[in-house]
């Protein structure tokens, strides 16, 4: 397996009406015409050419390679150190089923009418009230940290 990538290069074509009288505006002054960057060349060819042409090519400091063999005996060692596999494809199955599950229920509301502008109105509320109560003062700020460390220090003991 070569370590070489395949780059891409993109060349944009200007679509410019040919014979087509355009009307001008005398009232504003005309600019100079803006200088293209230098990733963008401009590609004489026939009338029928596309907008965008992509050229393939194989560049070795393009994008960096990853090594699928180290990958999988990493993945490989982790999966052989768990004790419970049952439990781990338990919950990984049950979070792929939850995460499923609440992107058809956002989809549904989403849907209706009225309710994502309720529902951004309540968002926007709910951040405005956190900001009042807990980042506008400095007490406010020292008692939102205290809670934050507890959590940490609660989490850490268990």
């Amino acid at each position: 397996m070569s370590t070489a990538a395949m780059a891409s290069t993109a060349v944009f074509l200007p679509r410019l009406p040919t014979g087509i009288a355009t009307a001008r505006c005398t009232a504003l002054p005309n600019l100079p015409p803006r200088p293209f960057p230098t990733s963008i060349k401009l590609v004489s060819g026939s009338k029928r050419s596309s907008l965008f042409h992509v050229k393939a090519s194989e560049d070795a400091s393009s994008s960096s390679s990853i090594d699928t063999d180290e990958l999988f005996t990493s993945l490989k060692e982790k999966w052989d150190a768990v004790e419970n596999k049952p439990t781990v494809i338990i919950y990984g199955g049950g979070a792929f089923v939850a995460l499923w599950l609440s992107s058809v229920i956002i989809g549904a509301i989403n849907k209706l009418p009225l309710l994502p502008n309720v529902m951004e109105l309540v968002g926007v509320g709910y951040s405005g009230w956190f900001v009042y109560k807990y980042l506008l003062f400095e007490s406010s700020r020292k008692e939102l940290a205290a809670k934050i460390e507890s959590i940490k220090k609660e989490i850490s003991e268990t």
